[in-house]
C-alpha cells in the first residue's frame, strides 16, 4: 500500500493495518534500503512501513515473504520527520508493538537467529514489560579507501569497548528511577563533531502502541516508565540497533569528512551478524529469557 504523503497516512483509519508486530523505517538516503528491509523481513515483522521522499526508489519485499510493505512519501530528512511518522503510525496499530529505525540499521535480540520478534515481545509482555530499551551500535567499514561513504555489510566492524551510562535527571536535577544516558561508538570517539543532543546511543527502538503515546524527539516515550532499561524485581531483556548511520554522516557531512580518514582503533573488532557477539559484548542482555 502507498501513501502519497504523510498527512494521507495519517487521515487511515485506526486498526486498518490488523495484526503486528510492525517495523517503520525512515529512508533517509539510497543506502542499503533493501538490505534494510530484508533483514526486517526475515525478523518476522507482518508490516514493513518506509518513509521515503518522491523519486527514491522503494524496493519490494523478498518474494514469498510473509510481511506486507508500505510505502508513505515524506521529506525523509526534515526536521521532526521521525516522531511524527512513528506518531501517526501509533495512532495506527494501538497494541501492537512497534519498531523504528533508520535505512542501514539492523535489528539484533537474544537469540534472534532462531526465535522470531512475535516470540521475543510476547515473553516481554509475561514479564509485565511494554518497551525495550535498545542500544544504537555503531558499524563502520575497515577501508574507507574502498568504502568512502562508510559502509561495508561485508566486511563491518564495531567498537568492542568504550560504553559507559550516565544518570539521567529531570527537568528539577531529580534522578530519573532505573534511567540513564548511554554513550559510546563513533558518537563517543569523534564526538567533536557531533553535536549534544545526538551523541547518546539508547533508543525506545520497541514498544507496544496505545492511544496517547508518543515518541519524542529525543528517541524516549512520554510515558517515564517504558525509557527505564530494566523492572523493578530484576533485570529485562534489551536489544541493539547495529547502524551505519553515524559512520555514514561522519563521512559525508562537509564537517567532518576531511578530519576522518580511519574509523578503527585498538578496540575495534570484525562485526559477526550474531546475537551472541553482541550478549559476549554486554552490548544486549538477555534478562531471563533463554
Amino acid at each position: 500500500m502507498n501513501f502519497d504523503t504523510l498527512e494521507q497516512f495519517a487521515a487511515t483509519p485506526r486498526g486498518g493495518f490488523a495484526k503486528g508486530p510492525a517495523a517503520l523505517m525512515i529512508a533517509e538516503d539510497r543506502t542499503e534500503i533493501a538490505s534494510t528491509i530484508a533483514h526486517l523481513q526475515s525478523r518476522g515483522f507482518l508490516h514493513v512501513f518506509v518513509v521515503a521522499p518522491p523519486g527514491l526508489d522503494v524496493p519490494p519485499m523478498i518474494e514469498n515473504g510473509m510481511g506486507q510493505l508500505h510505502v508513505i512519501r515524506a521529506q525523509s530528512r526534515a526536521p521532526g520527520i521521525t516522531p511524527a511518522a512513528v506518531n501517526a503510525l501509533i495512532d495506527k496499530m494501538p497494541g501492537q508493538w512497534l519498531h523504528y529505525c533508520y535505512n542501514g540499521e539492523y535489528l539484533f535480540y537474544p537469540f534472534c537467529e532462531d526465535r522470531r520478534i512475535g516470540e521475543m515481545v510476547n515473553w516481554v509482555l509475561e514479564e509485565r514489560r511494554r518497551a525495550i530499551l535498545t542500544y544504537v551500535i555503531d558499524l563502520y567499514a575497515p577501508d574507507l579507501t574502498a568504502h568512502p561513504d562508510g559502509v561495508s555489510i561485508q566486511t563491518a566492524m564495531l567498537d568492542s569497548a568504550g560504553y559507559f551510562a550516565e544518570t539521567r535527571t529531570d527537568a528539577v536535577g531529580q534522578q530519573k528511577d532505573r534511567q540513564k544516558n548511554f554513550f559510546g561508538g563513533l558518537r563517543w570517539r569523534f564526538e567533536e563533531h557531533i553535536s549534544q543532543p545526538k551523541r547518546r546511543i539508547d533508543r525506545i527502538g520497541l514498544f507496544q502502541a496505545r492511544p496517547g503515546l508518543r515518541l519524542n524527539e529525543d528517541h524516549t516515550l512520554n510515558d517515564d516508565e517504558m525509557n527505564t532499561y530494566a523492572c523493578e524485581w530484576h533485570h529485562s531483556l534489551t536489544a541493539a540497533i547495529c547502524s551505519f548511520r553515524a559512520a555514514k554522516a561522519l563521512r559525508t557531512n562537509p564537517g567532518s569528512r576531511h578530519d576522518v580518514t580511519d574509523f578503527r582503533w585498538h578496540k575495534s573488532t570484525p562485526f559477526h551478524w550474531s546475537s551472541q557477539q553482541l550478549m559476549e559484548l554486554g552490548l544486549m542482555e538477555p534478562g531471563q529469557w533463554f
